[in-house]
């Protein structure tokens, strides 16, 4: 009996007793479920970091047409306020010119032109003087995706009413917001949806650089010096460059490791007079 039955499992797995054809069909079987076995757990693992795609269908979702309409005049905005101090046009700055670089108007942030005392902070409310910079240099530029998201709602045969009453600029962790105060009402074959404060989502590390910037400018209005060296290695997202002119003033470079953006802004604190 005990043979009997060790033939008998053997034939199971038998060239003879299992054909070709049943062996190929297992096997793709086998392939097909290991492959969706890998792709429901590549979707699990990167469903938290892959970034939501929108389609900038105008009808199917205006606020992704926003925002990709919207989204390279805010990116010039803050390569040319980072790179300025936080100004469009800076009126108390210090011209410099890097190696590799043009010169640039760098504005002090924080500033005193007596010897021995430790600078001003010019800017305590930072993040508010930065959305109005953004919201002064982005402002035209929104009237004309509105009016080209109109027209493109109008090509595809919707009667459209658009009340656009400005907006305004917020900044959050990895993001600007441009939250407007507008309202839409398409019509198409007697049906119609209204659309309400529509917003543009830009993509950046601006706030975050720009806290960064912040403590920076308390210490150094309290002390006279910033510890750049231990706060990177306590926040290793940033680099942060110190840089020390011929007359002992100071031009900070913050930078965010990830995004690559950079905030550069110079400081004259506690300097010592010349021959001392």
């Amino acid at each position: 009996m005990k043979k009997r039955g060790t033939r008998a499992l053997g034939l199971l797995f038998n060239k003879r007793a299992f054909p070709k054809a049943k062996r190929s069909q297992v096997t793709i079987f086998i392939i097909a479920g290991m492959i969706v076995v890998v792709a429901i757990s590549s979707f699990l693992f990167f469903r938290g970091e892959a970034p939501i795609k929108t389609g900038k269908s105008p009808e199917k979702n205006p606020e992704a047409f926003l925002s990709s309409c919207i989204e390279g005049k805010v990116k010039e905005a803050i390569g040319t306020i980072s790179m300025q101090g936080g100004y469009i046009e800076p009126e108390l700055y210090k011209t410099f010119r890097f190696e590799g670089e043009d010169p640039v108007n760098i504005s002090y942030l924080c500033y005193t032109q007596n010897y021995y005392v430790p600078c001003i902070n010019h800017e305590p409310m930072l993040m508010s003087h930065l959305k109005k910079e953004i919201k002064n240099y982005i402002a035209e530029d929104m009237e004309v995706c509105f009016d080209e998201l109109k027209n493109n709602l109008e090509k595809q045969n919707y009667e459209v009413s658009m009340d656009y009453r400005g907006f305004e600029v917020d900044l959050i962790s990895k993001r600007v917001i441009i939250k407007t105060d507008s309202e839409i009402t398409l019509t198409r074959t007697e049906e119609s949806s209204k659309k309400e404060n529509l917003e543009a989502n830009i993509p950046s590390r601006f706030y975050d650089i720009a806290a960064v910037v912040q403590e920076i400018l308390s210490q150094e209005a309290r002390f006279c010096n910033f510890d750049y060296l231990g706060f990177m290695i306590i926040n290793p997202q940033f680099n942060i460059d110190r840089f020390k002119t011929s007359d002992l003033e100071t031009i900070y470079t913050v930078r965010h490791e990830n995004s690559k953006e950079k905030f550069r802004f110079a400081v004259r604190s506690c300097i010592i007079p010349p021959g001392l």
